[in-house]
């Protein structure tokens, strides 16, 4: 399952806005962009013993396929401020232009976040995070909701706050020897501003390599942001595209979620 590029369109909770930019080039990508602004940002400093739940949907469309997920459920945990743990698992749709749309669950995946540098509030140190990822086959290859085998992502992130502003970049490389598959490299950079007590706003840029026979590459962008209701609920939103073989790879994206943490 994964729309047709590098994103699952998600800038999630410290901005949560939509992924940002990392996800395989096809409907059955999984995720690094699943990992929210919040969640990739080191400098984010969670309370430890927080939980979030995210139920989300995602929508990406490209030459001849449409695909997604509808909904999908994000189960984070910080085990410590530097230690955060994340499960994700997409009901997913693809479909292909002329054909039926086809419906089931998607690869699941889970994550680890674990900052080891720590940002200096008083300097100029951003804060620095490895964010392993592994994607189990659970969806069906034949349907194009799943690769088939099982890969994974091994990316570092740096962020930093800068006042009103959040700077955050980082990239890495995804191993994946599904069906058609290959390997394939993505990197991403942003940066997200509060406007107001409860809404923060952001852009990001990223960029992948080819993750499937007969697929280019693509370079893109999203727009997207965090509402927060109350202390506890959130909306998080974004719409992106992209800039660099646009048909091919992603002509509109968009993500929309009701997260609760506590």
């Amino acid at each position: 399952m994964r729309a047709a590029t590098p994103w699952r369109t998600s800038f999630a909770l410290a901005l949560a806005l939509a992924p940002l930019g990392a996800h395989a080039q096809t409907a059955n990508e999984s995720s690094t962009q699943e990992q929210s602004i919040q969640q990739r940002n080191p400098q984010t400093t969670p309370p430890p013993q927080q939980f979030s739940i995210t139920v989300a949907g995602q929508y990406t469309t490209r030459q001849g396929e449409t695909a997604g997920a509808a909904p999908s459920l994000d189960l984070g945990y910080s085990v410590t401020p530097n230690l955060y743990l994340h499960l994700y698992q997409p009901y997913a749709f693809d479909r292909v232009t002329g054909g039926k749309t086809n419906f089931g669950p998607g690869d699941t995946e889970i994550g680890v976040r674990y900052r080891f540098i720590e940002p200096d509030d008083n300097g100029w140190r951003p804060g620095v995070a490895f964010y392993p990822l592994v994607d189990f086959p659970s969806g069906n290859v034949d349907k194009n909701l799943g690769t088939g085998r099982t890969h994974f992502f091994l990316p570092l992130w740096v962020g930093k706050q800068l006042g009103l502003y959040t700077v955050y970049g980082g990239g890495g490389y995804w191993y994946n020897r599904g069906r058609a598959y290959k390997d394939w490299f993505f990197a991403d950079a942003g940066v997200q501003r509060r406007m107001t007590d409860n809404l923060r706003l952001g852009v990001d840029f990223f960029h992948a390599t080819s993750s499937k026979t007969g697929l280019k590459e693509s370079t893109g962008f999203n727009l997207g942001g965090a509402y927060d209701l109350t202390a506890n609920h959130h909306l998080l939103f974004s719409v992106g595209r992209g800039l660099q073989n646009v048909d091919e790879t992603n002509k509109l994206s968009g993500y929309l979620a009701y997260q609760i943490t506590f």
